[in-house]
């Protein structure tokens, strides 16, 4: 084969190399994408719920003041909002689309304290832990919160992590498979020159460091590739959810997202050219044309 088909195939199988890296990288960032923004989505919910804490009518002053330190100091607290009774009255109004005389003898609504809980004390277990002390306040009438909801949540999202969980590390061992085959085709095809540097005495060192450079580029050009892809379905999207109360596609997101589809890339490209080259290096020079 002349030095110039030689050269047409080499380009023509790193090229190949290098689309194939990409499709399996766009892939795995989307799924590694898909993931991240259920978490974000998760926890936006989460913090979302509403504990309810209805406050006698007769509470004074200073114990209403004790008892908002008492709950900004709780660990699932994340916010803490005072809603008088004329206020909640209010609001409940403008939800029944109802008039202030439908009252007669006052309004029934009590005033309250609305907590917004930390996302990671917003599930079932949490709350049956903390409330039952609250519960037992003197000036705290009742408490509220959806547990029923939340159990519901929870299932919902184990369901769903499992899932996601699953054809994530299910699409990782086929991107490793699939890059491995690509890069290993690459290798195979320089394989006479691997045993004609070894026979005039070239080091394994010596031997490996083209293939490995070559190996970094074709990663590093590959997740530059699918990055690029993958920030303009990104920007769609972000687009899409402007204006959603939930906030899931964050800049943590995108950049989670494109450090797993670089770190993949380089990594086992490289990884499979090392181990590549390392079996043409200990395979015999007989055996190189038999296989």
């Amino acid at each position: 084969m002349s030095k110039k088909k030689k050269k047409h195939a080499g380009t023509l199988n790193t090229v190949t190399t290098c689309i194939s890296t990409t499709m399996v990288l766009l892939l795995l960032g989307v799924v590694v994408f898909f993931v991240s923004v259920a978490y974000n989505f998760s926890r936006s919910v989460r913090e979302n719920f509403a504990v309810e804490v209805l406050l006698d009518d007769s509470i004074r002053s200073n114990e209403l003041a004790d008892l908002k330190a008492y709950l900004a100091a709780q660990p699932y607290t994340r916010t803490v909002t005072y809603i008088s009774k004329e206020e909640g009255t209010r609001m409940l109004l403008e939800d029944l689309d109802g008039r202030p005389e439908d009252f007669l003898g006052g309004s029934p609504i009590p005033a309250e304290y609305e907590v917004m809980l930390k996302a990671p004390y917003a599930c079932p277990d949490s709350l049956a832990l903390f409330m039952p002390a609250l519960t037992q306040k003197p000036y705290v009438r009742d408490v509220i919160y959806p547990i029923d909801l939340l159990a519901g949540f929870d299932q919902v999202l184990r369901t769903g992590s499992l899932v996601l969980l699953s054809i994530a590390a299910l699409l990782a061992l086929i991107s490793f498979v699939l890059i491995n085959n690509a890069v290993r085709m690459g290798v195979y095809a320089r394989r006479f020159s691997i045993q004609t540097m070894k026979l005039v005495g070239a080091r394994r060192g010596f031997i490996r460091r083209p293939f490995m450079m070559q190996a970094f580029w074709t990663g590093l050009l590959s997740a530059v590739l699918a990055g690029l892809l993958l920030m303009g379905g990104i920007m769609t999207l972000a687009d899409m959810n402007g204006n959603s109360e939930f906030e899931v596609i964050t800049p943590g997101v995108i950049t989670l997202t494109l450090g797993v589809v670089l770190a993949a890339g380089l990594l086992l490209t490289m990884l499979c050219t090392y181990f590549s080259v390392n079996r043409h290096l200990h395979m015999r020079h007989s055996d190189a044309y038999l296989k």
